[in-house]
């Protein structure tokens, strides 16, 4: 039977290529030939979560009203937490009745932010490289996607000054994220400043993604949007579990500031679910609740992995700054060689899986991303691959 007349809504058509359908292909090829890869792929977490949100979890299951739906805002009590988190790590005073609000994770906020502002035509400031829900979700919105191209000579830094007065007039959100996924940058508390100035001056909506709030290492803390003076009027944050608290696939995130902003997601939300599992949301108060001891534990094992990994690639060409948050590194690769060719050749020569930087919009072409979700032996396996196979990044 001719299916031809079966066709998908113009939305998805306007989605960038998914890079990862061909390495996809190729992992689950290797896998079935035997091959034992290293996958540095995706961001996500080796591990459990913590013991006492898992025993959180399990008890929180025998409490019989937690089985039906929960609110659509979320339990007051995990409200609460939040806004008591923020205080104690941004020192950021939240109403938890209206400026903190659950998510499926971050993620799913991230996209539905935009089906819930943008309208087709609306004009979307989004860096490049970026996390893709930032371009992806104002793409199934309709949004006219505006670029901002980062640069390794300005620290991956959004160039405010370069954005020309038009296309500034015009916008109507911006997302950013520092600390960064892919790139690892992080922004000073300066250029906070001058971003909420600058959205201030053109009415523009700001989307910070907090994803990595407590991944930092060296003394170094990332700074709060919501920290900044005037922030909280044109802007939210948002934030996930999954990282931290390796709690990835538990999908647990929350969006915090201004309370208008929330409030159009939540009527978006309350049209396509029915809100975060009410257990999931008792072990999330746990975790955003454990001592400072366990944050330093996640902290020292991402430090030391990147610290062994920086090292072993000086041996192969590459010389790297130590990353003061996120668990990546952004490495370039030879000049003139397509990030994505490279991932596969990489894939196929040893093993070992990067994610090519187009995957990250225009401006990651010329890059790959190394996750640090394996531990040191791990890595040095990849390293002793890429040295055999005479890998070179430069």
């Amino acid at each position: 039977m001719n299916l031809d007349w079966i066709k998908p809504a113009q939305r998805l058509s306007a989605l960038p290529p998914y890079v990862f359908a061909r390495l996809d292909e190729l992992k689950a090829s290797a896998r079935e030939q035997g091959i034992d890869l290293i996958d540095l792929g995706m961001g996500n977490p080796d591990g459990a979560a913590p013991q006492p949100v898992i025993e959180a979890a399990i008890a929180a299951f025998e409490t019989p009203s937690y089985h039906g739906y929960p609110p659509f805002e979320g339990k007051s009590s995990f409200r609460q937490t939040i806004a008591t988190w923020y205080q104690r790590r941004y020192q950021v005073k939240l109403d938890p009745e209206g400026e903190a609000l659950p998510l499926l994770g971050s993620k799913e906020g991230l996209t539905h932010l935009a089906l819930a502002y943008v309208n087709p035509g609306d004009l979307v400031l989004v860096p490049s490289p970026a996390y893709p829900p930032h371009f992806r979700g104002p793409a199934l919105a309709g949004a006219e996607i505006y670029p901002l191209i980062l640069k390794a000579e300005q620290n991956w830094l959004i160039d405010l000054a370069a954005i020309p007065d038009n296309i500034a007039q015009r916008a109507k959100l911006l997302y950013f994220n520092y600390p960064s996924n892919p790139t690892a940058a992080v922004a000073p508390r300066e250029f906070f400043a001058e971003i909420v100035a600058f959205a201030r001056h053109y009415q523009i909506m700001l989307v910070h993604d907090l994803c990595y709030a407590e991944l930092a290492f060296d003394g170094y803390q990332p700074v709060s949007l919501l920290e900044i003076p005037g922030a909280k009027d044109i802007g939210v944050e948002f934030h996930t579990l999954s990282k931290t608290y390796n709690m990835a696939g538990w999908r647990v995130g929350f969006v915090v500031g201004n309370r208008h902003i929330i409030q159009g997601l939540r009527t978006l939300k309350t049209n396509l679910d029915y809100g975060l599992f009410s257990v999931l949301q008792t072990a999330a108060e746990t975790a955003l609740n454990l001592p400072d001891s366990y944050l330093k534990t996640v902290q020292d094992r991402y430090r030391t992995r990147r610290d062994f990994l920086i090292q072993g690639l000086q041996v192969l060409g590459w010389s790297i700054p130590k990353t003061q948050a996120t668990m990546y590194l952004w490495i370039s690769i030879p000049t003139g060689m397509n990030s994505t060719d490279f991932a596969l050749d990489l894939l196929q020569k040893t093993g070992v899986v990067v994610t090519p930087g187009s995957a990250f919009g225009q401006g990651g072409e010329g890059y790959v991303r190394i996750s640090l979700i394996a531990d040191c032996d791990r890595l040095g396996d990849a390293l002793q691959r890429m040295n055999a196979a005479q890998v070179r990044f430069t």
